[in-house]
């Protein structure tokens, strides 16, 4: 018999962060889609989807940050990876929290604003989602 070789598998993102962390994304993409809509129909229901939108994704993408924070302070988490997905991530928030406000006000006084910000918020969204799913944990089976 041979000697089998030590081989350390990693172990993905624990499943309710990664519900989390993938939540933002049909969020803000949709907040992206109806900020598109009302520009070209000035249906203000649009906006108002948009303005209901992002705050869900804001609680999906706090709770995935506040997951990554605790994540990133972790002894057995090496590497920039983290780090990127961390910081892309709480970028993403910011703006987004920002977008919220930007949409508050009246009708078109929110364009151009809201969907230029819609359109950055939802990339960073779906970048940090890559870079979360793609920070794995070192260790695991063998």
């Amino acid at each position: 018999m041979g000697v089998a070789p030590d081989r350390t598998y990693r172990s993905p993102l624990h499943p309710v962060h990664a519900i989390l962390l993938a939540g933002t994304i049909p969020l803000f993409l949709g907040a992206l889609l109806s900020d598109i809509a009302y520009s070209q129909s000035y249906e203000i229901q649009w906006k108002n989807f948009a303005s209901w939108l992002i705050p869900g994704g804001l609680l999906f993408g706090g709770f995935a940050l506040l997951w990554a924070a605790i994540e990133l302070f972790r002894a057995d988490r090496r590497g920039q990876r983290p780090i990127a997905y961390f910081l892309v991530l709480l970028v993403a928030w910011v703006l987004g929290f920002i977008n919220a406000f930007i949409h508050a006000k009246d009708a078109w006084a929110s364009m151009p604003a809201a969907l230029i910000l819609s359109v950055i918020v939802a990339m960073l969204a779906i970048a940090a989602t890559c870079l979360g799913f793609l920070t794995m944990r070192a260790g695991g089976r063998r």
